[in-house]
């Protein structure tokens, strides 16, 4: 679809448009006069479409089965380049081969972020569970220098 970049003309439009949107539940009109609801993925993505031309950004659409270059992987994820491809080497990401450019395709980098975000998230719950399974919350006595007597 391409890079979609905001005009300056049409701002009155996009705001009317995000009121809409805030509004309730939009909906399309075909060409007989027909009102189609529109779904709630169809309006999630137009609420942050809007939201980013509104705000002056331009915008990318991609789908799930395109291929994107190592460095957008890396923006994406958060990581550097070099990280990154360290991550493909090993396995740990799929990846293919365009001439001798890698590619990862959208999919696979969304299903390693959520595999990587989960396990950081029972990192950080068993964690937390330590101190209270050790009982280091449960027996602290509070220190003081008799002044409060």
């Amino acid at each position: 679809m391409g890079m979609i970049t905001p005009r300056a003309s049409e701002a009155a439009q996009v705001r009317r448009v995000q009121r809409m949107l805030d509004q309730g539940k939009p909906a399309l009109i075909d060409s007989k006069g027909t009102r189609i609801a529109l779904p709630a993925a169809i309006r999630a993505l137009l609420k942050s479409a809007v939201k980013s031309l509104e705000a002056g950004r331009s915008i990318n659409v991609i789908t799930d089965d395109e291929a994107i270059t190592t460095q957008r992987a890396a923006d994406i994820l958060g990581v550097s380049r070099p990280h990154l491809v360290k991550l493909l080497e090993t396995g740990e990401l799929p990846f293919h081969k365009t001439g001798s450019h890698r590619r990862i395709y959208l999919r696979d980098l969304n299903a390693y972020a959520e595999q990587r975000n989960t396990a950081r998230r029972n990192i950080l719950k068993t964690m937390s569970r330590e101190p209270y399974r050790a009982w280091l919350y449960h027996n602290t006595v509070a220190v003081t220098d008799g002044s409060d007597r």
